[in-house]
């Protein structure tokens, strides 16, 4: 099933900020954990999340920091700030509050054969 984009959008950035509250990522890494996460409903392009990342930064949500691998390659890392953490409570609190609220008027309906 293909869920519609505009329900996605105002939830992305409450789970990029659960991802970064469980451990600090990379970009690629943060694509891969929320596809698996979410068995492959939210599937970001890079061109979608390096913008909210950048914006997240900006609002002091999260800081980034460089780390060399390995192979000596080089790869930025991610991780939540306090202001980061308290918005992101916030915001879940939003979300049990709605999607309860949806659930109760929803429940018990069957979207089989629709």
């Amino acid at each position: 099933m293909v869920i519609d984009k505009s329900l996605l959008t105002g939830s992305t950035t409450l789970l990029i900020l659960k991802l970064l509250n469980e451990s600090d990522m990379y970009g690629y890494q943060m694509i891969e954990e929320l596809s698996k996460k979410s068995k492959n409903v939210f599937e970001l392009k890079a061109g979608t999340l390096y913008p909210l990342l950048h914006s997240l930064e900006q609002k002091d949500f999260l800081t980034s920091y460089e780390k060399t691998m390995d192979n000596s390659r080089v790869r930025k890392y991610y991780k939540i700030t306090k202001k980061g953490q308290k918005y992101l409570h916030e915001k879940t609190e939003e979300w049990r509050t709605y999607s309860s609220a949806v659930n109760s008027i929803l429940g018990g309906v069957s979207f089989a054969g629709i």
